[in-house]
């Protein structure tokens, strides 16, 4: 089972009370007040973890509650802070307050710590209330109390290269043999239910990581098959591997192909804007050739990387692996440049307003 939208409660702990007290010491008169300050109360932190892929570890618990801040005790001894509330999630968890429907944030690094809610600030004690006036003060303070809320979790898969084409395009059995995931393979329109991620290897020792979308039909981002629950995860894919069944007669090669962008295009143009790389797969089975070279002339013109493949046999695997890593290296790095222009043209302007 694929999980990747969640809801749950959460509640940061409570702060603790400060306390009212007195010192009494034998042979000091007067001692004066030392009631110390309550504990802040823990936070609930959510914590990004590469080695989950779904929810499904957290589908079974739906409240989270952090500890809450012990009380202030005399001799001005202070409460203890309560322990923060730790949930490890998937990365490229999107975090909603279910209620408003506001993004609080997102967790997109291995180790990345989201605060979805402050625990409370723990009550001061009546030693701070002392002063020259009022050395016996007998006024202390409550600690913050925190209500829960209703958070939406929903995930959208990141993935350096993700395979998208129609049902029985191969698209399983490609991610079998290239990389290290094990989705199921059927003769049968849909057997991938949910997205499979798997780690590929090329050049020697490099690697990315490949995505198998479960397969789109013409109307999916109108919500028919597997409709728009699954086009949302190439939404932060670095590139996009389009797999044309080439044992279909049903259709040109090229419109499979423009089929499937018109879809993308309808759910998000945006998408369109990423790189992508043609292959028309069992090549033991090609249904037409004049249907390849059509859409083989289409890729050379737009300056696509195209191949025929056989998932099967495994012809043009190696080509298309290398290719596929070469253009995700392109991508990051054209990603990282412009990253580091926006902060240097960040700082330009900053020191323009000083």
């Amino acid at each position: 089972m694929f999980k990747d939208e969640l809801k749950i409660w959460v509640k940061a702990g409570d702060g603790g009370n400060g306390c009212l007290s007195f010192r009494r010491e034998k042979f000091v008169p007067k001692g004066g007040p030392d009631g110390g300050d309550g504990g802040d109360g823990g936070d609930v932190v959510l914590v990004g973890d590469s080695s989950l892929n779904t929810f499904n570890k957290l589908r079974y618990r739906q409240h989270y509650k952090a500890k809450r801040g012990e009380h202030g005790k005399g001799k001005n001894m202070h409460g203890k802070n309560g322990e923060d509330c730790i949930i490890k999630v998937p990365l490229g968890t999107i975090v909603k307050i279910e209620e408003t429907g506001e993004i609080i944030g997102e967790i997109l690094e291995d180790g990345q710590r989201l605060v979805v809610q402050k625990g409370g600030k723990g009550g001061r004690g009546n030693a701070r209330f002392a002063t020259s006036t009022n050395r016996a003060p007998r006024h202390f303070e409550e600690g913050e109390r925190v209500e829960p809320i209703r958070l939406k979790l929903e995930l959208k898969l990141i993935a350096d290269v993700s395979i998208v084409g129609f049902p029985n395009a191969g698209k399983s059995t490609l991610i079998s043999k290239i990389s290290n995931a094990k989705p199921k393979v059927a003769d049968y329109k849909f057997t991938t239910l949910h997205p499979n991620l798997g780690i590929v290897e090329y050049d020697g020792f490099k690697s990315f990581v490949i995505a198998d979308v479960p397969g789109l039909i013409e109307g999916a981002s109108e919500g028919k098959g597997l409709g728009t629950r699954f086009l949302k995860h190439i939404e932060r894919t670095r590139v996009l591997l389009h797999l044309i069944d080439g044992a279909t007669p049903e259709k040109t090669y090229l419109e499979d192909f423009m089929a499937i962008r018109k879809e993308i295009e309808k759910f998000n143009p945006d998408i369109l804007e990423k790189r992508y790389v043609m292959a028309v797969n069992k090549a033991d089975s090609i249904c037409c050739k004049d249907n390849l070279k059509e859409i083989k002339d289409f890729a050379d013109t737009y300056g696509v990387p195209f191949f025929v493949i056989s998932a099967v046999t495994g012809e043009g695997l190696d080509d298309l692996v290398n290719t596929l890593g070469r253009v995700v290296e392109e991508v990051k790095e054209n990603q990282s440049e412009k990253m580091l222009k926006e902060k240097r043209n960040a700082k330009i302007d900053f020191l323009d307003e000083v």
